[in-house]
């Protein structure tokens, strides 16, 4: 492998000379930058990371905050910020909400990881930071950037979706195909978002003259297992329903798999509705119609506003996401 003094030597300058034209920065002719990008180019030389942190000041590492690694959500999500941060040049190191406690101890916990490692901003996903956290961050308050989640602090710093439509937009799916009877498997109580889709869920029922105090709703943890474990409790309780409100894709796979193996068929006995449109919605048992929210899209502006702030660049950036359900198979009408 190449080295810079190789490539000094070959092009006639000193070592400082091929910095200035590899970092951008310092004056150097055309003439000189000519002959060093000519060396650099027959040599193969690529500069080191550790190099170019030095020169830049930087470490060129983004830290994200993921809460969870499982299923279907996150890894679309990890991918498309991976494309973003190579596309410039940037590295990511990951952190995932481990550990004992709730959910804001677990991301207080992997923030505190990522600023250890020194880089240079943070990307979280559903980051409930507080008040005095965001202070505690110095300098970096201003090369943070969070994903589903709004803190007032930072509000042009966050991206986030309108989760209360979601939920009402589910809710009026079913109501249209003529549903009444609808239970609900919830996402976890902790989560805000959670709490939204929910809200706006039961908003449109109780619009629909339905008393969402009448319904059977059950919480459960956004998994297959749990959605599975539920759905099995909702058999269990005797209730009538047609159809059900799953508030990720997640846990609807999970219901999917119960009732199939229960011998309900869906549609045709039950209607079931998940919740994020996911990769794994297209290709369930029945297909599952779904709350599309277009998670690449808000990933991929995030990240050019996390780079806009840490690296002074000028990427555009959208902020209106438009939400709304993909229609596929495991919805329809009522069995008479």
């Amino acid at each position: 492998m190449a080295t810079i003094k190789q490539v000094a030597h070959l092009a006639s300058v000193g070592v400082a000379t091929v910095s200035r034209v590899i970092g951008g920065k310092g004056a150097v002719s055309p003439d000189v930058a000519k002959r060093v990008l000519k060396a650099i180019e027959e040599l193969q030389y690529r500069p080191s990371h550790a190099a170019r942190s030095l020169q830049q000041g930087t470490t060129q590492t983004i830290g994200v905050y993921i809460p969870i690694l499982s299923g279907t959500f996150y890894t679309p999500i990890l991918q498309a910020i991976d494309e973003e941060l190579r596309a410039a040049g940037v590295q990511m190191v990951v952190a995932f909400g481990s550990g004992g406690g709730d959910a804001y101890a677990r991301a207080k916990r992997g923030v505190e990881f990522l600023i250890e490692r020194g880089c240079d901003g943070l990307l979280g996903m559903a980051l409930p930071l507080l008040d005095e956290d965001l202070a505690a961050l110095g300098a970096k308050r201003e090369r943070i950037v969070i994903l589903n989640h709004s803190v007032d602090a930072i509000r042009d710093q966050c991206f986030t979706l309108d989760h209360h439509l979601g939920g009402r937009l589910a809710a009026r799916t079913l109501l249209e195909r003529g549903h009444r009877e609808i239970a609900v498997i919830a996402g976890p109580a902790d989560l805000a978002d959670s709490v939204q889709r929910l809200k706006g869920f039961l908003d449109e029922m109780s619009s629909a003259g339905i008393d969402p105090r009448s319904m059977w709703i059950v919480e459960s943890d956004f998994t297959a297992a749990g959605g599975r474990h539920t759905a099995k409790e909702l058999l269990h309780s005797e209730r009538r329903f047609t159809a059900v409100f799953c508030a990720n894709d997640e846990m609807a796979i999970g219901a999917l798999s119960c009732f199939q193996e229960a011998g309900i068929r869906v549609p045709h006995d039950v209607s079931v509705i998940g919740y994020d449109d996911t990769p794994s919605a297209d290709y369930s048992a029945p297909r599952l119609t779904s709350v599309r929210l277009p998670w690449r899209e808000i990933t991929q502006n995030g990240i050019l506003q996390l780079l806009n702030l840490c690296y002074g660049l000028g990427h555009p950036v959208e902020r209106d996401f438009e939400i709304r359900v993909t229609q596929r198979v495991s919805v329809s009408a009522p069995a008479a």
